[in-house]
């Protein structure tokens, strides 16, 4: 049997997958560079596995839209994409680490610096492999993370760069804390960019300056400077209101696998949270807070039968939800249910789910467990 077929196969016990189309990303980061000046770069960020969309793939979907760079958490994130055949600039967002640093080197990624004694880390390691040491320094204008914070701890730095002949700084950045934030927000950001200012104004002009976060991005344009840093819009989630369109990549299906009528008085569910007040027909979605879906959204949330919105019913179970299907239609075993996505005229995201849960959208996004088979849609333009 060929794999695509043996693929179909495996296909028919898959109980819920994630379906990521890479034409959003692509599209997505096009809308984002079209909105941007040309002389400001764009660093897509892929760290934690593309926020949940695939590293490789997203990073392949980012570049052909229009990034420059990219960005992950650690050395062993940027190696898999090493490993993925991607050769364009990788910075290592993550503080460099003494297990860490060879590898970084060897692979020719940038590595984060904020302290004399991770430049010498990296002079040492870049020496050994008779090889250059990119970095990037960190700054922390306000972030209270990682990174140089006063004059004097620039200046030792700086210092330990010029005794470092095997490290070339290549870009300094810092994080803003509050930048999707309140007028207060607001204001503590614009500190956080006239502190980052102020210490990096001693430094060459070749030196990429970069502190635009995603919300940032659509909220500051004046704090661009040399290259912008963009995560969740990428992923069509930005966290401020846009005038360019971005859609959201992810969709988050699983199948029903059993209907049944209950008359009033039935409890439903763990605890007997629920109990119907009036005859009600379920179903049973094969998914459940093992495979990510948060237990704490099943008492506001809903999926997508049919077209139509479906209330989940008590608690939601570690593999299965019962959800109300008496609106849906002709719904049968084998039918899907959309978690995240559109289903005719209706769409669920990832920040409904969020707020039934009471989190984030990060955090829905990067929730799936091991069992939810994650499928990609190419782009037809590859």
């Amino acid at each position: 049997m060929s794999w695509n077929g043996w693929k179909r196969v495996m296909s028919m016990f898959v109980r819920n997958r994630r379906i990521i189309d890479l034409r959003i990303i692509r599209r997505n980061m096009e809308a984002i560079r079209s909105a941007l000046p040309q002389n400001v770069r764009i660093l897509a960020v892929v760290k934690a596995d593309a926020y949940g969309h695939g590293a490789a793939e997203c990073a392949h979907a980012a570049l052909r839209g229009g990034a420059d760079m990219l960005a992950v958490a650690s050395v062993q994130e940027g190696i898999l994409l090493r490993e993925k055949g991607i050769d364009a600039p990788v910075l290592v967002l993550g503080a460099v680490m003494e297990a860490d640093v060879s590898a970084g080197v060897e692979h020719d990624l940038i590595q984060t610096v904020c302290s004399p004694e991770m430049i010498h880390l990296c002079e040492n390691s870049a020496m050994i492999l008779h090889r250059k040491a990119n970095v990037h320094l960190k700054l922390d204008t306000g972030m209270g993370r990682i990174g140089v914070r006063n004059g004097e701890e620039m200046d030792a730095v700086l210092t330990a760069l010029k005794e470092s002949p095997h490290v070339e700084l290549s870009g300094v950045f810092t994080h803003f804390s509050d930048a999707d934030g309140d007028a207060d927000g607001e204001k503590y950001t614009r500190m956080q960019f006239d502190r980052f200012r102020s210490m990096t104004k001693a430094l060459p002009s070749t030196v990429i300056r970069h502190c635009c976060n995603s919300a940032a991005v659509h909220r500051f344009p004046d704090m661009m400077m040399d290259m912008v840093r963009v995560g969740i819009s990428l992923y069509g989630y930005p966290p401020v209101p846009v005038r360019i369109p971005l859609k959201p990549a992810m969709t988050w299906t699983a199948k029903i696998s059993y209907i049944k009528d209950l008359p009033a008085g039935e409890f439903i569910s763990y605890g007997r949270t629920y109990q119907t007040d009036h005859p009600v027909r379920v179903a049973t979605v094969t998914c459940g807070y093992a495979d990510g879906y948060h237990r704490a959204a099943g008492a506001d949330g809903y999926v997508l039968i049919h077209g139509h919105r479906c209330k989940i019913l008590g608690r939601v179970c570690m593999d299965q939800m019962v959800v109300d299907i008496s609106e849906a239609g002709d719904v049968r075993p084998g039918d899907e249910a959309v978690l995240i996505g559109t289903d005719g005229g209706e769409t669920l995201t990832a920040e409904d789910l969020a707020r039934w849960a009471g989190t984030i959208s990060y955090e829905i996004l990067l929730s799936a467990g091991s069992r939810v088979e994650r499928e990609h849609q190419e782009d037809p333009e590859v």
